[in-house]
């Protein structure tokens, strides 16, 4: 049974790792089979980083061994595989502040949860991911209630009348996803181009020249709600969409690395620079694992940070055992690894 922790709790453990994503929730088992503990602090509140918030239901294709795995069924996994060795997790909480000691860090968040470790594996993606808003001034007012920036469950929009803002990828998978549920889907993007894999684009091409979607060549000006909680929009160009249920807005995500760039540590261009024998930042300590370090040659690919999250537990084995010598050892071969994983 996953164990999500609540918020404004007090606790002790060997790592704390920031970001639950497929990197952060892979260093857990790289740690646990060194006999090291894990807790993960996340800003979703969900399990699964980029994974779990963008694409739950798109394939992944570069997995090894995996010719094709959709982004959910991968944190699934890796969740499954890390499950011996009892992570703790802090969602919806925004690592606020950190105090270094001599011989091991006080990490704080912003829902008052302390946590004492002896060292911190930063796996947050680029950092924070906020979505680019929709550019009105009364947006906040319909947040949550008719503007969203992503989908829990796409059945719970069976029957509404959706609109979509945008022309990448996301835009055009949900209006891909959304075909068969919403009542009616209405696409807008600021031009005819989109910036989307081509055969999505083609696809939903034809919706419109089947007329089953509306496309408009323009962007929303205003929005007012209604008394039965849906909203009429009007846009730019003059055009008036009424009864609309839910507006999904993809214009991208600003990347903030938050208060991590406060932390001392070395940057280069927004991104962590580390070593590459251990991923450990100019903070000692401190490691950078995943999209979020930088070292030359470095590739944004999900099995890049598992190559990295395996060196950092190697080095971070010695920051919580420095009285241990470090053994490497195989799952294949070694019984008390088996006796650990569970399967002997």
């Amino acid at each position: 049974m996953t164990d999500i922790q609540p918020p404004g709790s007090h606790h002790e453990t060997d790592v704390v790792i920031i970001g639950a994503g497929p990197c952060g929730i892979f260093a857990v088992f790289e740690l646990g089979l060194l006999d090291v503990k894990s807790h993960l602090i996340d800003n979703l509140d969900k399990i699964g980083g980029q994974c779990a918030e963008l694409y739950p239901d798109k394939n992944l294709y570069d997995i090894p061994s995996r010719p094709a795995l959709t982004g959910q069924e991968l944190i699934d996994d890796l969740m499954k595989q890390a499950e011996p060795f009892n992570p703790s997790y802090h969602l919806n909480q925004l690592t606020s502040e950190i105090i270094l000691e001599e011989d091991s860090i006080i990490v704080k968040t912003n829902a008052n949860t302390s946590i004492k470790c002896k060292s911190i594996i930063v796996a947050a993606g680029s950092g924070c991911f906020v979505p680019r808003k929709l550019p009105i001034t009364n947006n906040e007012t319909f947040e949550n209630k008719n503007i969203f920036y992503s989908v829990k469950k796409r059945q719970d929009y069976k029957d509404k009348n959706i609109l979509i803002a945008g022309g990448g990828d996301s835009a055009l998978d949900y209006v891909l996803g959304f075909k068969d549920i919403a009542k009616s889907i209405t696409l807008i993007h600021r031009r005819k181009e989109f910036k989307a894999v081509q055969d999505s684009v083609n696809k939903v091409m034809t919706m419109v020249d089947n007329k089953e979607i509306d496309f408009f060549m323009s962007t929303v000006k205003t929005m007012a709600g209604t008394a039965d909680n849906k909203v009429n929009i009007e846009l730019n160009d003059g055009t008036i969409l009424k009864d609309i249920d839910a507006i999904f807005p993809f214009f991208g995500l600003k990347i903030e690395l938050g208060p991590i760039a406060d932390w001392g540590i070395n940057l280069d261009k927004n991104l962590i620079s580390v070593n590459t024998e251990s991923f450990e930042t100019s903070v000692p300590r401190i490691f950078a694992i995943g999209d979020i370090c930088y070292y030359p040659g470095k590739l944004k690919l999900i099995l890049s940070g598992f190559h990295e999250a395996s060196l950092a537990a190697k080095k971070i084995f010695h920051y919580c055992y420095s009285d241990k010598k470090y053994v490497f050892r195989y799952t294949t071969s070694s019984s008390d690894l088996k006796k650990k994983l569970g399967v002997e």
